[in-house]
Parts: C-alpha cells; sequence; structure tokens
C-alpha cells in the first residue's frame, strides 16, 4: 500500500454553506494521494452531518474527522497538528478550493526537495472568482525563503505554506487566553523561520473567497475582543523583528493591547523595553482608536 505523504487540514465553523465546495475540490484534484482532515470547530450548524456523509461516500481518498470544543482558528490548528501522521500537511480554509494539480504540485515538489532541510514550501494564493494572484508573486530567481524574510522584501498577499509535520510539532502550541479566541497563526512561522527556510513553489496551490465575518474583514473587532492574544504575538514580533521601523510599530501595537488587557507590567515584560516605554504615547492613542473602531465593528 503506498505511503500518505500530505495532510490536507480544514478548520471549520460554521461553514455548511462553503465546505461543499472545498470538498468538491478536493475530488477534482488529478493526484488524490492525500488525507482531507476536518477539525470542527464547535460548529451547530450541519458541518458535521456533512462530513460524516462523506466520510462514507468517498473512495478515492480518506476523510479524517475531529470534533472540538470551540476555541478559534489557533486552536483548531492545535487539534490537526496533534491528530496528523504524514510527512507533510497544509491548511485549506473551508471556504476555498484547490486548484486540479495543486495535489500533484505539491507532491511532486516535496519529493524534489524533502532531503535538503527545508521546513516545507511556500506556494502561491489566488482569488476564487479571477484566478489573480493575492498580493505579490515570488521575486524571479528565488527558490528559497524564510515567510518573514519574503514580506521583509516587499512580498504581500497571503501564500500558502505546507510544512514538516515534524517541524511544525517541534515548536510549542499556540497559547489559549481565557476567554480569547484568537492568536496569530504566523507565530509558529515566526519561530520556525529562526532555523529554516522553505522551498519556493512558483504555483497556485489555493483559490481564495474571502468571507465577510472572516478573520480578514474584522481585524479592529479582534483587537479589541482578544487583546491578551494580540499582546502574545506582538511579543514575538519584537523579539524577532523584520526591521528597527517594524518593531517600534510593534511596540505601539503592543502598548495599546496590553493595555486593553490591564495588563500594567507591559514594558518590563517586553523583548524591547526601552523601545516600548517610547512607544507609550502612541500606544495609549492607538488603544482608543481600537476602542471607537472596535466597538463599532
Amino acid at each position: 500500500m503506498k505511503e500518505i505523504q500530505l495532510t490536507i487540514f480544514t478548520p471549520a465553523y460554521n461553514r455548511a454553506h462553503t465546505i461543499g465546495r472545498t470538498y468538491e475540490s478536493l475530488k477534482k484534484q488529478t493526484c488524490k494521494d492525500f488525507i482531507w482532515l476536518v477539525v470542527d470547530d464547535g460548529s451547530s450548524d450541519n458541518t458535521a452531518d456533512l462530513v460524516k456523509n462523506w466520510m462514507k461516500e468517498e473512495k478515492e481518498f480518506e476523510i479524517q474527522y475531529v470534533y472540538k470544543e470551540n476555541g478559534g482558528m489557533h486552536t483548531a490548528h492545535n487539534a490537526a497538528y496533534a491528530n496528523i501522521h504524514t510527512e507533510i500537511n497544509t491548511c485549506l480554509d473551508s471556504d476555498d478550493a484547490m486548484p486540479e494539480k495543486a495535489a500533484e504540485a505539491i507532491l511532486k515538489k516535496w519529493n524534489e526537495i524533502k532531503d535538503q532541510g527545508y521546513a516545507g514550501i511556500i506556494a502561491l494564493d489566488a482569488v476564487m472568482d479571477t484566478g489573480e494572484v493575492i498580493g505579490k508573486g515570488f521575486p524571479s530567481g528565488m527558490n528559497e525563503t524564510t515567510v518573514s524574510g519574503y514580506y521583509a522584501q516587499g512580498g504581500s498577499g497571503d501564500k500558502k505554506l505546507i510544512y514538516r509535520t515534524d517541524i511544525i510539532n517541534q515548536y510549542p502550541e499556540y497559547p489559549v487566553f481565557e476567554g480569547e479566541k484568537y492568536v496569530s497563526l504566523a507565530y509558529k512561522y515566526r519561530l520556525i523561520d529562526q532555523s529554516y527556510k522553505m522551498a519556493v513553489l512558483d504555483e497556485i496551490v489555493c483559490l481564495v473567497d474571502y468571507q465577510p465575518d472572516g478573520s480578514t474583514n474584522t481585524m479592529w473587532k479582534q483587537y479589541y475582543k482578544y487583546p491578551k492574544g494580540f499582546a502574545f504575538w506582538r511579543t514575538i514580533r519584537i523579539k524577532y523583528p523584520d526591521s528597527k521601523k517594524r518593531q517600534f510599530i510593534d511596540c505601539i501595537h503592543y502598548v495599546a493591547e496590553s493595555r486593553i488587557a490591564k495588563n500594567k507590567h507591559y514594558i518590563r515584560e517586553s523583548p524591547a523595553k526601552f523601545m516600548t516605554a517610547l512607544a507609550v504615547p502612541a500606544g495609549i492613542l492607538f488603544e482608543q482608536l481600537i476602542y471607537l473602531k472596535g466597538k463599532k465593528a
């Protein structure tokens, strides 16, 4: 029996109206040597019924289903990583789809570079309706990069990340803060960047359809609701900065979010105490902006 190398995992929270599109795109893959893992993050719609029916019907690839209490996207990723046993994995959101040759392209690239010490593969996302690459593509001749390095060099837009499972699990789980449901997924990626690079796959492997209630479109509200999670993420960015300018901006965010979280010791706890102290006046102004826009949202 052929060993399956790839798990495609899908966190799902009340996405019964879109996850069928995700499933149909997987059924159309030219290569079906993958496992589809659905992590149900406490859905109250009929997501579970849909997936369980597909599990009975699907004959060409394995479908796995895990249910957990609702805790936010990062906790769904924690649950996914705890249940993945293939060499590599990638997240396909429950409102997204894959082009027909995506799995084939990922596995072909992986088998070309798997012994070269990379943490995984970075590839392109595109807008579902138009096929236009999201943000910028990869510069000519770029064969490897870190995730943060790509953006530091002027890259932009969401990219599809395919990680080695053993490496992603070497690093701490996403932390959970009581009463909050957000920690940036980039937390793990930033830690991995300190030791590993990603191989570049200059192909579109994911088609994205941003939802009105998705995290991209509700960021101000999330700043307001989940200040501990955002403050935590800012400490990571401050510790591993892209540049001095970006580090100072992150200090401003860190001040604002720490104050909203009622943390009186944020300067003492900062990885860059002096810069954080300098950022306090701007941070207080940004705190007020979050209150205004967050409450309105």
